[in-house]
């Protein structure tokens, strides 16, 4: 697969089609297959955590979510194919889980907002198959209930919500003792939205690459997340001038 590397940082260059074909090969092959989905923040963070920037780079799947990433990857001169937003990945993801038969499990988000996630992604794809729905923290003390949690339910597909970096790091720590999962997603925000409980921007806001400014609009505590966009855009910037001198 075409990769291309941002400040240290492997993004793979593919489609939705290809990210969804990778997915159902994924769930035929044993063992788990983490997949992150990659923002301009994930990149800022993994400039000074380590442990995060090696899970992301021993991930199964980097998909490039976000407009920072397609502006930075044109600058140094590698395009990068689409945009694979992480909420609309775990919609098709959950649209092929419900064809397939596939179980699902929603952890993460504050208590009682998975469930309601879960209903919404029925309600929109006929058939789907929630494994189980809870809450918890990616505390250590909790791995073993979780895991736990996770294998009684037989889930194939694993959605996690505890935000960068959290969730890659706790994926990426239990995922050998995950005996029935062979997806494992971070999803950030995706099941406040799913639930309802924040509004996602409308569907021209996103295809323009103004989600992130929708959301400060509505969120206005996000201000020092969304900071690190242009601190992110400032960084690519940096090393491009200190690769020309």
């Amino acid at each position: 697969m075409n990769a291309i590397n941002i400040l240290g940082v492997r993004i793979d260059n593919l489609t939705f089609a290809d990210a969804l074909a990778r997915v159902e090969q994924f769930l035929d092959e044993p063992g788990l297959h983490q997949i992150a989905t990659v923002n301009p923040e994930f990149v800022v963070l993994a400039q000074t955590n380590d442990e995060f920037r090696r899970v992301l780079n021993a991930c199964a799947l980097n998909v490039p979510d976000g407009v920072g990433l397609l502006w930075a990857a044109r600058r140094i001169g590698t395009p990068l194919r689409e945009r694979i937003a992480g909420q609309d990945l775990v919609e098709r993801i959950s649209a092929r889980a419900a064809e397939r038969g596939t179980r699902v499990f929603l952890l993460g988000a504050r208590e009682g907002i998975a469930p309601r996630a879960a209903q919404e992604l029925q309600r929109r794809y006929s058939g789907l198959e929630i494994a189980g729905c809870y809450a918890g923290s990616p505390a250590r003390a909790e791995e073993e209930e979780i895991v736990a949690r996770i294998n009684a339910s037989g889930a194939q597909i694993l959605f996690v919500a505890y935000g960068p970096p959290k969730q890659e790091v706790w994926i990426a720590r239990v995922a050998s003792r995950l005996h029935s999962v062979a997806v494992a997603v971070g999803v950030g925000g995706t099941f406040d939205t799913l639930a309802g409980i924040v509004p996602r921007a409308p569907k021209w806001m996103r295809e323009a690459g103004f989600e992130w400014t929708y959301r400060l609009l509505r969120e206005p505590r996000r201000l020092k997340r969304q900071l690190r966009i242009p601190y992110f855009m400032w960084l690519v910037i940096k090393s491009q001038r200190r690769i020309a001198t």
